[in-house]
């Protein structure tokens, strides 16, 4: 862990065949990450443009964009899962996501279905399956976690999305058999800044602050929950466009017992200031008196969450979409 005694980690949002094979490997023996995630737009970006895939794809000719997408993002998984494994036996996370077919968001069996398809196919014990926060990924995390499988909720915005994973997550160990499986929320943060940062300087308030303490209000519940194997994360932490340093997002958040993954640029910048040190979050009734002042500014919170939601499934849909349509 990046700071052992406060249990805070850094993983690496990004997945490459190259980079595993060499940068990759550096972090992870250099001890300044223990954990990896991946995207569908992470994929995307890596499968169409890095030349390392080009006779893996040739050897696939035949097969569906699909199965051609899952045998590529199944061997980068698995090479990313070998270098991480021995983080994993010594109980230093060590854990890479994959995600479900982002398509799969509001079809709870189909996406059971995959989630242990994926995780078979993987056969690495140190692998998550990444399931998008929504009603029906709510049963499926419960029922992954039921198999003993991780589970990674993602595009968790809201409080009330973090409350649905945490009963999910909770009823799953209940009814698993096996080793007790970890969970991570991923609760985004950048993206309110981007959306709502406009809107707040016609009131004078401060920018690049509401998906940071919308990020507080996320990690207190996550906290106060009280699961051992649970963890919150925070995704969504690179910063786009000026006013705030690169890794102004990790610093924000470095909380004890959180993890923050973060684009490789990012975290190189992070890496390079030599931040030591957990911080503490606002406190309740900061946190409170905050999303009272964005309320009298005119925002309704709960219409950004759903919006934002929608806004992620779609790009997550949209760049599978061109994904599968590149592979044809």
């Amino acid at each position: 862990m990046y700071l052992l005694n406060e249990r805070f980690s850094l993983w690496c949002d990004f997945v490459e065949k190259e980079f595993l094979a060499n940068g990759f490997l550096d972090l992870i023996k250099g001890g300044r990450i223990n954990g990896a995630t991946s995207n569908p737009s992470i994929f995307k970006s890596s499968f169409l443009t890095s030349p390392a895939y080009q006779e893996s794809k040739k050897a696939l000719e035949g097969k569906t964009p699909k199965e051609i997408y899952e045998a590529l993002a199944i061997a980068d998984i698995q090479q990313a899962a070998k270098v991480l494994l021995p983080q994993y036996k010594a109980g230093d996370d060590g854990f890479i996501s994959i995600e479900v077919d982002p398509f799969l968001s509001n079809d709870a069996k189909g996406t059971i279905e995959e989630g242990k398809r994926l995780f078979n196919a993987i056969g690495m014990p140190n692998v998550m399956i990444k399931v998008p926060a929504t009603k029906a990924g709510f049963e499926a995390m419960e029922a992954l976690m039921g198999e003993g499988i991780h589970v990674n909720a993602t595009l968790v915005f809201s409080p009330a999305q973090a409350k649905g994973c945490l009963d999910a997550f909770e009823a799953g160990v209940k009814a698993c058999t096996k080793e007790t499986p970890k969970g991570v929320i991923s609760v985004f943060v950048s993206r309110f800044d981007r959306k709502l940062d406009s809107v707040l300087a016609q009131h004078a308030m401060a920018p690049f602050k509401v998906g940071v303490v919308n990020a507080m209000s996320v990690y207190r519940l996550v906290q106060e929950r009280g699961l051992s194997h649970v963890r919150c994360l925070f995704a969504s932490t690179g910063v786009k466009g000026e006013g705030v340093q690169s890794d102004y997002y990790v610093r924000a958040l470095l909380f004890p017992n959180a993890i923050n993954t973060a684009p490789l640029e990012t975290l190189q910048s992070f890496l390079a200031s030599g931040a030591k040190g957990a911080q503490e979050p606002l406190n309740e009734a900061q946190i409170t008196a905050y999303f009272q002042e964005i309320s009298n500014a005119g925002v309704v919170m709960d219409e950004v969450y759903e919006s934002l939601m929608n806004e992620g499934l779609e790009a997550f849909h949209q760049a599978f979409r061109e994904l599968l349509d590149a592979l044809q």
